[in-house]
């Protein structure tokens, strides 16, 4: 299994980066091959405050599956409009081991 994970930094104005976050979140969960996904909000880190405010992870089957989900329509629409409200998000793949 594999799985992107969306960290969105602190926003200026956490007001409109919610309504444009559940807007997102809604054309995230149209990609195809989505197994499952966790929408986190980040409380903050041992150091104190958090340089990040959400953290959203889609898990795929394997890594094509997450490839053909983000190169599909659905993944192009929602990659595009994330890029229009929260440039400075990291994106991370990342292969997922559990038991």
């Amino acid at each position: 299994m594999v799985k992107l994970s969306i960290l969105y930094r602190q926003p200026s104005d956490e007001a409109a980066f919610e309504s444009r976050y559940n807007q997102n979140l809604a054309l995230m969960e149209k990609l195809p091959g989505i197994h499952r996904r966790q929408a986190c909000v980040v409380l903050g880190s041992p150091a104190g405050k958090s340089p990040y405010s959400r953290i959203l992870e889609l898990y795929f089957e394997d890594y094509q599956a997450l490839d053909r989900a983000l190169l599909s329509p659905e993944g192009r629409a929602a990659g595009s409009d994330l890029m229009q409200f929260a440039r400075d998000s990291e994106l991370i793949f990342a292969e997922v081991f559990e038991e």
